[in-house]
């Protein structure tokens, strides 16, 4: 409560920041408010210019990240929603977007009691917009074609597992036209396998950076 209270705090200083310096460049009368820097830094934020990421475990906890961001209108997404499996249907219902993970770790604190590989299936079936990460350094990246596999495992379709470890977090981090699919014009960030990717034998046989290959 402590913490959803300092964040609404700042908000709101931030909102009152930007609504003074409105007020100041309609009338001259107005005096400019002082330059506060925290404010300017949440700025992009409570216009939508730059998504907040919300790191939240517990059911409730994502729902005081959602509540938070229904007030302030602001471009956010969940980052591990551990236990966001428990309430898929109401997080479809909000577009809530969530980044799962780690996958691979053990309950290692009371926020995790609920913590499996099924989280990303059962929220996708309900219609909420997924991404996979490892949490790095916490599980190394390279772990991050293990975990979508262990989706696939526990239920998600294999194509979807591959779109959340490509497409779907470029989507969500708004870099989509740059990478996350193999279109015309976009970086050619490209790892190719003469196996199942999401296998663990599975080795790349090349890969390429913005069109060069460098294995």
């Amino acid at each position: 409560m402590a913490t959803a209270a300092i964040i609404r705090e700042h908000l709101a200083q931030a909102c009152c920041y930007d609504e003074n310096i409105r007020r100041s460049n309609k009338d001259s009368d107005i005096e400019r408010p002082e330059y506060d820097i925290k404010c300017e830094a949440l700025l992009p934020v409570i216009k939508r210019e730059l998504p907040v990421h919300f790191h939240a475990h517990r059911i409730d906890d994502v729902f005081t990240a959602h509540r938070i961001a229904a007030e302030f209108n602001l471009d956010y997404v969940i980052v591990h929603g551990t236990q966001s499996h428990l309430a898929a249907d109401l997080l479809a219902a909000d577009k809530t977007r969530v980044l799962c993970g780690p996958l691979l770790c053990d309950r290692s604190k009371p926020e995790l009691r609920d913590l499996t590989p099924r989280c990303t299936a059962v929220l996708h079936q309900a219609g909420v917009k997924i991404a996979i990460v490892t949490d790095h350094p916490v599980i190394p990246e390279q772990y991050l074609s293990l975990c979508a596999g262990l989706s696939v495992r526990e239920g998600l379709p294999y194509e979807e597992a591959l779109r959340a470890i490509t497409l779907s977090p470029a989507e969500i981090c708004g870099i989509d036209a740059r990478v996350g699919s193999i279109t015309p014009g976009k970086d050619a960030d490209i790892v190719l396998f003469t196996e199942d990717p999401l296998s663990v034998t599975a080795k790349p046989n090349a890969v390429f950076c913005k069109g060069r290959r460098f294995v």
